[in-house]
């Protein structure tokens, strides 16, 4: 049993905090203060507008999955999968066909939202007129805005996160892929796995412990682009007309809709 934790994803999608992307330059007609401040729970009270431009970039269906997405999915296909954490919200993993079960979404997901006031659940499809005509979603119930299950900075992680505390000490391999592990409480999952359990890092860069001089000896580093490095590790592993077999159907909607 393989313990994946993947994070970053190079399929395109533009970092709001670059100058020049599309997303950058929409953000500036808002004066914000820190680019960040769109996913601040007060600030989103506030003034809505500048999350909804991103929402808008990010919108399910305007990336694809990319290799590293559908190497998880072979790993789930094998049986080889414990659990896929994350804190992308793009929501490319269930795309490429990874069932919701066997993810933990640590921050959050455009799948689904919920109205600020009511509470009233609600499906992204049911967001998507307004979300791409620039209007606020609005709550037909009560008028409250309709939010993206998004954990926002002041928002607690949802539950689900704390399913570490089972997973995390029956692993047998944990694999880091393209994050900065910086973002508590999430950068100490690297930690949480047995001392004898070996961790994969596939990245640009050394990053905690990997970085602080606290590596184990059974720690991997492999420094790089990541879908380099993932396509590296499936070509050694034999899997490489598997995983081809595998993009060119794309995400099996069957995998994802069988355990929702």
């Amino acid at each position: 049993t393989h313990l994946t934790n993947f994070l970053g994803t190079p399929s395109g999608i533009p970092d709001f905090r670059t100058p020049g992307s599309g997303l950058y330059d929409n953000l500036q007609q808002y004066n914000l203060p820190y680019a960040e401040d769109i996913f601040e729970i007060n600030y989103f009270h506030h003034n809505p507008n500048p999350f909804f431009a991103f929402a808008k970039e990010l919108y399910p269906g305007n990336y694809q999955p990319n290799l590293t997405h559908y190497f998880i999915r072979l790993l789930h296909d094998k049986g080889q999968l414990l659990r896929m954490y994350t804190q992308n919200i793009d929501g490319l993993e269930r795309m490429a066909g990874i069932p919701p079960n066997m993810l933990v979404e640590a921050h959050g997901t455009f799948a689904t939202a919920k109205c600020t006031v009511c509470r009233r659940d609600y499906r992204v499809e049911e967001l998507r007129n307004d979300i791409m005509e620039g209007t606020i979603p609005k709550c037909p119930t009560c008028k409250g805005i309709i939010k993206p299950d998004i954990v926002f900075f002041g928002e607690e992680l949802p539950q689900q996160f704390f399913t570490y505390l089972t997973d995390f000490p029956i692993a047998h391999l944990l694999i880091v892929m393209g994050t900065s592990l910086e973002v508590e409480p999430f950068a100490s999952l690297a930690g949480a796995v047995r001392g004898s359990v070996s961790r994969l890092l596939i990245n640009r860069d050394l990053v905690g412990p990997f970085a602080w001089g606290s590596q184990r000896h059974n720690d991997v580093a492999e420094l790089g682009d990541v879908v380099s490095g993932a396509k590296k590790l499936v070509e050694l592993l034999g899997w490489k007309q598997e995983l081809e077999a595998l993009m060119n159907v794309g995400g099996d909607k069957t995998s994802v809709n069988k355990e929702e």
